[in-house]
């Protein structure tokens, strides 16, 4: 019974009833990986030919090395071995000593079914080596999977082209908002000393006023309580949470949950805020602009504006433009290393309260656009993942 279902996959097109057979790559694609040219960045000539390595386009050259619809399957150096990268091509490519490139016999499959289904197989198994993991030809050449009629794997190559399209479409939008942010970013802050900025909303005229960040507010760093494994700090049934420097990366600076929480022993031993202040990271990853939205306890590789004389949100994305900048206080080869004083010392240029508000809540509508086009770059990846498992046996 089960041998008879693993035949049928759990979602296909109207008028498909036929079983899938097992078969193996060299059954289903011919490799012409005896065309590859590896070419270093110094001889390479530049021209509109995208330039592939095992994870995908690395420049752009001219010249060819393949002309046509081709399959790429990284051999060595894969970024992600459980997502395996695998691509489709169409036209002129250059491709280096680090990809496979198979071509669908075109009597027996799709190439853009041949894709998908490298990509809903699992390669990590058949790979070799150590830290450089390989996927030696001979060996991709025997892995097997089943596929149906040709007509069938033309359907499916044709739906997840289009899901690859527009999940395309959405990351380039997603892109040039990440890019236009950057440069309202540098013209809505003055740059070079001046008290007046590139860009400004109507109805404001005048010059940024220099101030301290020491004199707009009362800069206090975090405490740790130590141990800092020890159990007697946290407790799951807090509300206080206890905020780290991995909660900030996967939040972007903008903290509404936590893992960890502090028991009563803990919170007695920190820096507790109670409502949304604005953070910034002196240790491990440098000069990261924080805020709160829930309780929290903060870690002493914080620093935290209290009592603050500006728009939180004006100033979160002033020191995330500023952020670079931390860079010079490092030595070269060594972890930059920021603390109190040089962020109490540090001069900004600050409009009025009202100014400050426009600005923060311009590049916040940004922010939110970024989000949400984000949101449907992750809902399509998983949508495609969701579809990988049920249109495959």
């Amino acid at each position: 019974m089960k041998d008879n279902q693993a035949k049928y996959p759990q979602l296909r097109f109207k008028g498909f009833t036929d079983p899938w057979e097992q078969r193996k790559v060299s059954e289903l694609a011919d490799r012409y990986d005896n065309l590859r040219v590896p070419i270093t960045a110094s001889e390479r000539v530049a021209g509109e030919t995208p330039y592939y390595g095992a994870n995908g386009i690395q420049d752009y050259v001219e010249g060819f090395t393949h002309n046509g619809e081709f399959v790429l399957v990284a051999e060595d150096g894969a970024n992600d071995l459980q997502n395996y990268p695998v691509q489709y091509v169409d036209g002129k490519v250059w491709v280096n000593n680090h990809a496979h490139v198979l071509q669908a016999k075109e009597e027996r499959v799709d190439n853009k079914f041949l894709t998908n289904a490298l990509k809903h197989t699992n390669i990590e198994p058949y790979l070799v080596g150590g830290g450089r993991a390989k996927l030696n030809a001979d060996v991709m050449m025997k892995i097997n999977f089943k596929v149906p009629t040709l007509p069938e794997q033309v359907q499916i190559g044709k739906f997840f082209d289009n899901l690859d399209h527009l999940n395309t479409l959405h990351q380039r939008k997603l892109t040039k908002l990440k890019e236009l942010k950057q440069g309202y970013l540098q013209k809505l802050f003055p740059k070079n000393g001046s008290k007046f900025p590139q860009l400004r909303f109507a109805g404001f005229a005048d010059a940024w006023e220099k101030r301290k960040l020491g004199e707009l507010a009362n800069i206090r760093r975090g405490a740790s309580p130590r141990p800092i494994k020890s159990k007697k700090w946290f407790s799951q049934t807090s509300q206080v949470g206890w905020i780290r420097i991995s909660d900030v990366t996967e939040q972007n600076g903008r903290i509404h949950q936590v893992e960890q929480h502090l028991s009563d022993a803990g919170q007695k031993k920190t820096l507790v805020l109670k409502s949304k202040h604005l953070l910034l990271s002196i240790a491990a990853t440098v000069g990261k602009p924080v805020q709160n939205y829930i309780q929290v306890g903060v870690h002493d590789g914080f620093i935290v504006f209290m009592d603050p004389k500006f728009d939180l949100d004006f100033m979160f994305y002033f020191l995330e433009k500023y952020r670079p900048n931390w860079a010079r206080f490092g030595q070269p080869g060594s972890q930059i290393n920021i603390n109190s004083e040089l962020v109490r010392d540090l001069v900004v240029s600050i409009p009025t309260v009202h100014e400050q508000d426009a600005v923060a809540q311009f590049i916040i509508t940004l922010d939110n656009l970024i989000a949400a086009t984000q949101h449907k770059v992750d809902l399509l990846k998983k949508l495609k993942q969701g579809y990988l498992q049920k249109m495959f046996c």
